[in-house]
């Protein structure tokens, strides 16, 4: 079978040859494996068989971006949002966001305009590459983006936004569904230019390490609408969603369930997401993908990562609706050999 069948199968909760790999080392993670044996020319998808590709669309303000500052050990920049951020050289780690063009209902109302729809926002040369690419290998080609909670945040700031939703509801809503219209119009111009996806792999993180971000009803207040709109469109040209959403989220994944969602990544295990527990309780109507706690993987003791995946990976794929990832992304902690023992044993625990 291809990747993209695998896949598809796991998302229609078909069970497929073995379960479908996909994973996200961190850029540090990949310098270390080409030290350590990856071989230059390689990437790890293709050295381990990633199972998708995915393209997208500019969503930003499309504000001009510039360099700040840069030293040997960091880069503050201007990014597209008119947001200043920091980052490390030589270390994986979030950006740190200094400071913000959108701080206000009224910073809004006069650069939202910058969010308006225009076809040259997509590069159409790469991706009908990427499409070609995908086609060739058989990998599950996807639309992906960001939007609801986490897209804004990035825009705004988390504490502001979340006083938002408490303090001024109508510009938070406003604002919800407008990137999130957009994120739809990308995805149906590109549809109707002939661009065939596989499905949608979506990014809005909700959650922190002990708990969702935002209570149910605020969730259900601004977050359910544009979830709803998001999968309905996708469900509408035949398409899955995937959904990437980082922390302890347990407590909105029925509001996700109902929205329409069909499969939750990436079940961090130290925030209590638990892949086993979630099958029992969720497999019925919701796939999932990710769950294998990477702390395991560059633990020193080769059996950690043997026990958990023995554990989960056979509850997990037992009637489809599961695709291998780690628990969020591959940090550089994990050396070459582990990673590399790591995927042999989800080819021994995850075939059928």
């Amino acid at each position: 079978m291809t990747d993209r069948e695998r896949v598809l199968s796991a998302l229609d909760f078909q069970e497929a040859d073995r379960v479908a790999i996909q994973d996200e080392p961190w850029t540090t993670t990949i310098r270390r494996w080409h030290e350590e044996g990856l071989p230059e020319n390689i990437e790890p998808a293709e050295y381990f068989g990633f199972a998708m590709v995915w393209v997208s669309a500019d969503l930003t303000m499309r504000l001009p971006t510039e360099v700040i500052e840069e030293t040997d050990e960091y880069i503050i920049t201007r990014s597209a949002d008119g947001t200043i951020d920091k980052n490390w050289k030589y270390a994986t780690s979030t950006p740190g966001r200094i400071d913000f063009l959108i701080k206000s209902r009224a910073d809004w109302e006069e650069h939202k305009h910058r969010l308006e729809w225009s076809s040259n926002r997509v590069d159409w040369q790469a991706v009908r590459e990427a499409e070609q690419r995908a086609r060739q290998q058989g990998k599950w080609f996807h639309f992906s983006a960001g939007f609801g909670y986490d897209r804004i945040q990035g825009v705004v700031g988390s504490e502001r936004l979340l006083m938002a939703m408490a303090e001024d509801p109508d510009w938070v809503e406003e604002v919800f569904m407008t990137y999130a219209q957009i994120l739809v119009t990308a995805a149906e111009e590109m549809i109707g230019a002939g661009i065939e996806f596989d499905g949608a792999f979506l990014f809005d993180d909700m959650g922190y390490r002990n708990a969702a971000l935002f209570s149910p009803a605020m969730f259900r207040r601004f977050e359910f609408p544009c979830h709803k709109l998001v999968y309905d469109f996708f469900h509408s040209q035949g398409l899955k969603v995937i959904l990437h959403s980082c922390g302890r989220i347990s407590e909105l994944i029925p509001g996700l369930v109902e929205a329409g969602l069909d499969c939750l990544q990436p079940l961090e295990v130290k925030a209590g997401m638990d892949l086993v527990e979630l099958k029992k309780q969720y497999g019925d109507c919701l796939a999932f993908m990710g769950g294998i706690d990477a702390r395991c993987m560059a633990n020193p003791d080769p059996t950690a990562i043997e026990q958990e995946i023995a554990r989960k990976m056979p509850l997990a794929k037992a009637g489809g609706g599961y695709v291998y990832h780690s628990d969020h992304s591959v940090p550089d902690n994990v050396s070459f050999e582990q990673y590399q023992r790591t995927i042999e044993l989800v080819h021994q625990y995850g075939a059928y």
